[in-house]
């Protein structure tokens, strides 16, 4: 693993931790919006991670150990962002403007207290992130002052 592999690895989970929580603000934006663009309300999205390429376990960084550096340092990156399949919520209401003739709405598939805790986790995975750069940053720092 290079010098700066590690910035990049953390840079790779910055972004993506980022997009989790730029999803999960616009699912609680959107956790009572009845009426989406496809007519429907509104569905719940997630995002998918993935290891990137050149990221390994264990065994493939003792192998790179052994034989010599990757061309890429790996790390995390979105695979896309998905529609949570779980079914709509119905709720009775029959003086809102988008209840049905038997006066039931359907509300998004959005719990805001989940999505609170994924919003939180998110953001700890953020602050985690910086603090390796930065740990990152003094490491070399301190490297470059020895070699003075």
């Amino acid at each position: 693993m290079g010098m700066f592999d590690s910035l990049n690895v953390s840079a790779s989970a910055l972004t993506a931790e980022r997009l989790r929580m730029d999803v999960a603000a616009e699912n609680l934006a959107n956790a009572q919006t009845t009426r989406a663009a496809n007519g429907g309300p509104y569905r719940r999205k997630e995002v998918i991670l993935e290891q990137a390429p050149g990221a390994s376990g264990f065994g493939a960084q003792l192998r790179t150990a052994m034989t010599g550096p990757s061309p890429s340092s790996g790390g995390v990156r979105v695979a896309g962002i998905a529609e949570d399949p779980t079914p709509p919520r119905r709720t009775y209401d029959p003086t809102h403007p988008d209840a049905d003739p038997q006066g039931y709405v359907t509300l998004p598939n959005v719990d805001t207290v989940a999505e609170m805790v994924d919003l939180i986790t998110a953001s700890r995975g953020y602050e985690a992130n910086v603090t390796a750069m930065q740990s990152a940053k003094q490491m070399f720092s301190k490297t470059l002052e020895l070699l003075r």
